[in-house]
Formats: C-alpha cells, structure tokens, sequence
C-alpha cells in the first residue's frame, strides 16, 4: 500500500545553499512540504513559528552549531517531539554518540545515499505520527477515566444517601407521615406521606389494597357477609 507523505513539513537546516539544494532534490518526490533555515537560530525560530514534522540538520555551522540547535530545541515544548536526523560530513565516533546525546534520532553522514536518507525520513515521520496517535488515545482515555470517577463519586454518594434513609427514617407515630430529610420538624409542611416520599426517593411503584384489619374496621358488613 503506497504511503501518504504530502501533510509531512520537512526543515532543512545548513549553512550552505549547495547542501540544502542536494537534500530538498533527494527528497522532491516525496511529495513533502519543505523549508529551510541557514544559521541555527532561524532554525528554532523557524521550529517555533509552524508546525514542522522533522528537522534535517547540519552540524558545522558558523553561530550555533547543530549540536546546540538540538539541544535548545529538545528543551522547549512545543519542538521536543520534532525527529531530528543529523546529515553530517562528521563521521568520528565521538560526534556520532555527542548527536544522539543531545536528542537526535538519527545520525546521517555525507556522502549520503538519498534513498537510504528518504528511507529513514520517513520511517521516523511515520513513527512520530504513531506516537501522536498514541497519545491522543491516552488523553482520550484519560479523559473519559475522570467522568467515570465523578460518575463512580455519584453513585457511592448515592448509596450513602440510601444507607442513611435505610437507617434513619422519621414517622409520625400517629398518621405515619414521613419527615423530609432535613426538613424543620415543627413544620407540617415538611411531613409527607408514604406514597409521596417513595415517589421522590426511590423507584418504587406504590398499588393500593386494604389489608383484612382495616377491611374490618372501615366495612364491618362486607367482612360479616363473607363469613356466612
């Protein structure tokens, strides 16, 4: 399956015209976006200002060399996560282990084949879209992790608020009005009957039917009639 490169912004950075005509040339058919800084300081500047995707950069520049361009670049936190692949004439051991210390992901030395360098370009490109990717599903998951925890915070305050009606429940002793939670004592308002109270506090569906006491005191006849 053929790869998507266009949305891709490459920065070419190198203090020589020659150097960066050479670069943007082994990577023209990559259908990338490319720009391009000559001195260092352009080069975070440049970083800062738009969306770049990764850096080509040289090392041996007058000003600010590309070892502390990468450093800078790796302490702010816009750039931090912009691959940096060094494309160098440096080849001593030295310089290679100083490059990846100062947070390059790759170390490139010249003279370079260019489809090995559009091979590498794009495998970290592809890798920095991935750990995008990746990290817009943490904040994502993140992000639905805390209502689930408001949510699980209602639910137990809910269940608190049960175990409390559970335990404390006040009844007129006389005509076995409920209290409202709360409510002043002293005010009739704040007494409401059983029905009203399940209908505001719970689920329950409430029937009516007499039981056979209260059938006896409120029709004595019917219950007389049914004994015979």
């Amino acid at each position: 399956m053929a790869r998507s490169t266009t949305n891709f912004n490459v920065l070419i950075v190198d203090d020589l015209p020659e150097n960066i005509k050479v670069l943007g040339n082994s990577l023209q058919n990559e259908n990338y976006r490319i720009s391009f800084a000559t001195q260092g300081q352009q080069a975070i500047e440049m970083a800062l200002k738009n969306d770049i995707d990764l850096i080509l950069l040289d090392i041996m520049m007058p000003g600010m060399d590309g070892f502390e361009v990468c450093r800078e670049l790796k302490k702010i936190n816009h750039t931090r996560q912009i691959p940096i692949i060094f494309i160098t004439a440096k080849t001593e051991k030295e310089d290679i282990i100083k490059g990846f210390e100062s947070g390059a992901v790759d170390y490139v030395t010249k003279p370079f084949n260019a489809a090995e360098l559009s091979a590498r370009v794009q495998t970290h490109l592809e890798l920095k879209k991935t750990k995008e990717i990746i990290q817009n599903q943490a904040e994502e998951l993140a992000w639905t992790n805390k209502r689930l925890m408001k949510k699980n915070q209602k639910l137990e305050r809910a269940l608190a608020e049960i175990e409390t009606l559970k335990g404390l429940l006040p009844v007129c002793s006389n005509c076995k009005k409920i209290r409202n939670a709360n409510a002043e004592a002293d005010k009739q308002s704040s007494w409401i009957s059983l029905e009203s109270y399940l209908h505001e506090h719970t689920a329950v569906e409430v029937t009516h039917s007499i039981c056979p006491q209260c059938m006896a005191e409120l029709y004595p006849e019917l219950v007389e009639n049914s004994e015979e």
